[in-house]
């Protein structure tokens, strides 16, 4: 199956995320691409992790491809609001690539403006091979920049749960409380930093009058 160069695939990982960057990958296919590829190319998601890692491996040095990657920090996504920061994050991606496409896919059922056509896809990270690829070149490079993370704050098992509000996440979170890492203007944040603040105030009278 061959790939016109101008059209780009672009995803983002880490909207539902309480912590971390929202990370954005646009992939540009030209030529063929090779079967194995085609077969395993899915919403990343759905792709076992070892897998992901061998077909992140594969993208990043086929021939022919051309591959943005970008992000939108945690003090961004405060300010902006995560829906316009993941749309900043897609933004950027576009623009690291080497040449301009004149078609972008998007995942979803919202796209920025690229300054060219745009066409959301509900799903499309199990429709199009690029946006797929896109998916999976996020995860891999969230995935890490969490791991790396998470051996500095190790208390909040970024290393599993990649910034999800997991159990375990919250929990400790509501143990630890915030780091700088964490997205403070998320309603879960916000609410677990109260009862945190709440109880450390409470300790605080009790020990006074003690």
């Amino acid at each position: 199956m061959q790939y016109a160069i101008e059209i780009a695939g672009v995803d983002e990982v880490g909207v539902g995320c309480i912590a971390g960057p929202v990370v954005a990958a646009a992939v540009m296919f030209q030529g063929f691409l090779p079967q194995d590829l085609r077969h395993n190319l899915d919403d990343s998601k759905r792709v076992k992790p070892v897998l992901r890692e061998q077909i992140f491996t594969r993208l990043m040095n086929l021939p022919q491809t051309y591959i943005g990657i970008a992000a939108a920090s945690v003090t961004e996504i405060l300010v902006l609001n995560i829906k316009k920061a993941a749309a900043l994050a897609m933004k950027r991606a576009v623009y690291k690539l080497h040449v301009s496409p004149k078609l972008v896919l998007v995942d979803g059922n919202f796209a920025p403006n690229f300054g060219c056509m745009t066409q959301p896809i509900i799903k499309g990270d199990g429709l199009s091979f690029s946006i797929a690829a896109a998916s999976i070149v996020a995860k891999v490079i969230r995935d890490r920049l969490m791991a790396r993370l998470a051996k500095k704050w190790p208390a909040y098992g970024w290393d599993k749960n990649v910034g999800y509000p997991t159990v375990f996440h919250r929990q400790a979170l509501n143990e630890n409380g915030c780091s700088p890492h964490h997205r403070q203007g998320f309603v879960t944040v916000k609410q677990l930093s109260f009862k945190m603040n709440l109880q450390n105030n409470e300790a605080a009278f009790v020990s006074e009058k003690l």
